[in-house]
């Protein structure tokens, strides 16, 4: 059968749907792309905040009146937390995140999956490589969270903590590098607790080093790491030079008493001794960072020190979230609610220095010659406009000729100039001739699936 496969939310639900997608061409099924008519649409939800919710909701009722004969099944943290809600908009089949691993199965014994159906036109795709919609792999290495932030519902959505086997994953990475993946980005709801509930207080670090002595996988890159779970050392490992300079340290405030009330487990001194421990052990390294915004209680001065403390880290990109009341945390029953407006304000203040941020990031590389795995391309002109990634994670821009192919290659690339949304690079062999003039202001508009 033809099986639609979307989600909205965190690398995690990326790396399920990817799994997802190859198991059901492994039983037989094909999973069709945007454009292509489905028989079961498969949708991975999120609660993360409110307007995840909605933005859930919304997707699952344009899925149902575009395809009203076909399979709609809601999975996911919004469907875990709210199945009542979904069951009104006119979906087929509403699966919890312990049930996902096993959809396959579920829609068979549900009667969804009907293998006998399948027509000539349906022939299952052998393998699921690298494509225009991605070309980095991820894998979901871990699940759950033991942790206890006051503003988080993703704890009561996913459950407790649990990790993968390292052999698994290790099997996983060969197999993806055998139909062409060049670069893994390993993934998890707190990934650096990964071997914990298996009584490996170091299992990632364990994990990782075996994956780069037993797997020839060109790039390994690392998800969000709570910063609690990482000593000095585990820095080390970055002098293989496939483990990629790239680390998301989630702050969340830059106040140690908004810090308290998030219990959040870190403080400004241990962050950023902790920054000065990654520097000075990772060349080039790119530390991006969470910041939520009108976290209840902020007042002016926990505002004003937190944008000061996260300046002065001189991170290479925020994330900047306003706070999200969701029901059954503790946030949501704090006093002194910070409001819309002013939450707002907050908010454009901190994406306006996030900008001013990795602006001064990217520009410290202009000039340097940076190896960068090319993703996708669109037309432009007379040529083919590239967008790809550094191992730090900088989006880079360049122009070839009509009929050039760098799709999922790693060339060296020369950076030429600091845009606002990433840099423009050169790589020999190819002019730029009206991609971007290097004295405008301006990149090229990528396309919405080319964003890191």
């Amino acid at each position: 059968m033809r099986i639609r496969l979307d989600s909205i939310g965190c690398r995690l639900n990326i790396s399920e749907m990817e799994s997802l997608a190859r198991a059901f061409t492994a039983t037989g099924h094909r999973v069709v792309g945007p454009g292509e008519d489905a028989e079961v649409y498969i949708f991975n939800t999120c609660t993360v905040t409110a307007n995840a919710s909605r933005k859930s909701r919304h997707v699952l009722r344009q899925m149902r009146r575009a395809n009203p004969s076909a399979k709609i099944v809601a999975t996911g943290c919004y469907a875990e937390m709210s199945p009542n809600e979904i069951d009104h908009l006119g979906v087929d089949l509403v699966l919890g995140n312990a049930d996902k691993d096993r959809l396959p199965e579920i829609l068979a014994d549900n009667g969804i999956l009907h293998d006998g159906e399948r027509s000539v036109s349906d022939d299952p795709t052998p393998t699921l490589g690298p494509d225009a919609e991605r070309t980095r792999a991820f894998i979901k290495v871990q699940d759950g969270c033991d942790n206890r932030c006051t503003f988080c519902i993703v704890t009561l959505a996913r459950g407790a903590g649990r990790s993968r086997s390292p052999e698994s994953v290790v099997e996983e990475v060969i197999d993806l590098v055998k139909i062409g993946y060049r670069e893994v980005v390993l993934s998890g709801v707190h990934l650096g607790s990964y071997g914990h509930d298996r009584g490996r207080p170091q299992g990632l670090e364990v994990l990782v080093k075996k994956i780069l002595a037993e797997t020839d996988v060109p790039r390994v890159r690392l998800s969000s790491l709570e910063p609690w779970d990482l000593e000095p050392s585990f820095f080390d490992l970055f002098s293989d030079s496939r483990l990629l300079p790239h680390l998301h340290l989630p702050l969340q405030s830059g106040c140690d008493r908004t810090l308290d009330r998030m219990a959040r487990r870190t403080n400004q001194g241990d962050f950023s001794r902790l920054m000065d421990a990654a520097r000075s052990r990772i060349p080039d390294v790119s530390i991006s960072t969470d910041i939520i915004v009108g976290f209840p209680g902020e007042t002016e001065a926990e505002f004003e020190e937190s944008i000061a403390f996260v300046r002065a880290m001189t991170f290479s990109r925020l994330h900047v979230f306003r706070y999200s009341q969701r029901e059954g945390t503790l946030a949501a029953t704090m006093p002194a609610q910070v409001q819309g407006p002013l939450a707002s304000e907050r908010s454009r203040q901190f994406h306006q220095l996030g900008a001013s941020l990795e602006k001064n990031f990217n520009s410290s590389f202009e000039g340097r010659t940076l190896q960068v795995l090319w993703e996708s391309s669109e037309d432009f002109g007379d040529g083919l406009r590239w967008s790809g990634l550094t191992p730090n994670y900088i989006r880079v821009v360049t122009q070839t000729g009509p009929t050039a192919d760098l799709f999922n290659r790693i060339t060296s690339t020369k950076i030429i100039a600091t845009m606002p949304v990433g840099v423009l690079g050169s790589i020999d062999g190819f002019s730029l001739p009206d991609l971007v003039q290097p004295t405008s202001n301006r990149l090229p508009v990528i396309s919405p699936n080319l964003k890191p």
